[in-house]
């Protein structure tokens, strides 16, 4: 490797999860801040957990409600 152009590498760097597990690995940082580990992540735990902190879905309903109402009206014109 060329001396000078890359980072420092640091060989026992702390993960925190916001689970409150903690574990070591290398990497460049010198500590390292997760929200989701394989002690937490449903694909490992395998219990489904759904977050939806910020509203997303309804606030994506309350977004497209007029595009969906309209189309909802021309699919019932179309039945009569």
């Amino acid at each position: 490797m060329k001396k000078g152009i890359h980072p420092k590498y640091y060989d026992k760097v702390k993960v925190r999860c916001a689970c409150g597990n903690e574990f070591e690995t290398g990497s460049t940082k010198k500590e390292i801040h997760v929200e989701i580990c394989s002690k937490c992540h449903p694909f490992f735990t395998g219990k489904q957990k759904f977050v939806d902190t910020t509203g997303r879905v309804e606030s994506f309903m309350k977004k497209y409600k007029h595009f969906y109402s309209q189309a909802n009206q021309e699919s019932e014109e179309k039945k009569e």
